[in-house]
């Protein structure tokens, strides 16, 4: 109960009993006149005062912080990870239940800085007889409330025949090109998901390679390999599980998802969401936010 100030205690008394304002004044002596019994109901009513003052205090909003996790990534045998952390905004419904604003953030600086060897992980082939790709640089930056994935490839066709009993190789197509593909937060249709939706921006390429970029399926297949490789990586570090404690992990739902600057080109991403959980899960919620606090 939070501690009242002598000048309190007296507007408090005024409040509860306003006919009896005149025997209170400001100074070191609270009561002037009315004797031990007096003094005795006014202590009473104070003790009422103070009780229904903290209350309210009881039914205000709540905060739990969510120190940050670190999320390990592998890519191409490089460690990587993704930071994440939570901000728990609680509002009493009634005495057993209370209502929950979630904010999740990730900071994807780390995953920035390995995006070239995430895409040559996923896109690098080198088949004698079709397709060969090489993943030379990729960027993805924040275009706020989405992120712009910038690839450069090589990309060469070839066919395979036997001429006279022996394999002859020929190159169809090739070249180099550089893709824009622009990635919008959106969530899955269980509210616990992140998802990208892919646009395909502006398309730089050799000769006949970008005719088969811009109006063939390699343009298409491409994209989507592109959206589901940085996907992949950034559902592991934007998952529910993987940053908030026991006690409210099933219990949340994402609303809404975008891609913020976190300054000098950063990536951020935030989920907001909410849900509802009990007294006891608010009482285990806060003793495992202590067990995840640094100790000093």
């Amino acid at each position: 109960m939070r501690e009242l100030s002598l000048e309190n205690e007296v507007t408090l008394a005024r409040t509860f009993f306003p006919r009896d304002g005149r025997h209170f004044i400001f100074g070191r002596s609270a009561i002037t006149r009315g004797g031990a019994q007096r003094r005795s109901a006014i202590g009473l009513a104070l003790g009422v005062a103070m009780a229904a003052w903290a209350a309210p205090a009881r039914a205000q909003n709540v905060t739990f912080k969510i120190p940050p996790v670190k999320i390990p990534l592998k890519i191409k045998e490089q460690s990587v990870s993704i930071t994440a952390s939570a901000l728990i905004s609680m509002h009493s419904k009634d005495k057993e239940t209370s209502i929950f604003k979630l904010e999740l953030t990730a900071d994807l600086g780390e995953l920035q800085q390995n995006m070239t060897a995430l895409l040559a992980s996923q896109l690098d082939k080198e088949d004698a007889c079709g397709e060969r790709i090489a993943i030379e640089h990729a960027d993805l930056t924040p275009v706020p409330p989405a992120s712009l994935a910038v690839v450069q490839l090589h990309y060469e066709r070839w066919a395979c025949a036997k001429v006279l009993g022996k394999e002859k190789t020929k190159k169809l197509v090739g070249g180099n090109a550089v893709i824009e593909v622009k990635l919008t937060p959106a969530i899955g249709e269980n509210n616990t998901e992140l998802r990208l939706v892919p646009e395909v921006g502006k398309i730089e390429a050799d000769g006949s390679l970008g005719e088969l970029l811009r109006s063939g399926t390699l343009g298409d297949a491409i994209r989507d390999k592109i959206r589901t490789s940085i996907l992949s990586a950034m559902e592991k570090g934007t998952s529910l599980s993987a940053t908030l404690p026991p006690a409210i992990q099933g219990h949340a739902t994402i609303e809404n998802a975008e891609f913020k600057d976190g300054g000098s080109g950063r990536l951020i991403v935030e989920l907001d969401g909410e849900g509802q959980i009990t007294r006891e899960q608010i009482q285990a919620l806060t003793k495992q936010i202590k067990e995840r606090a640094p100790t000093k």
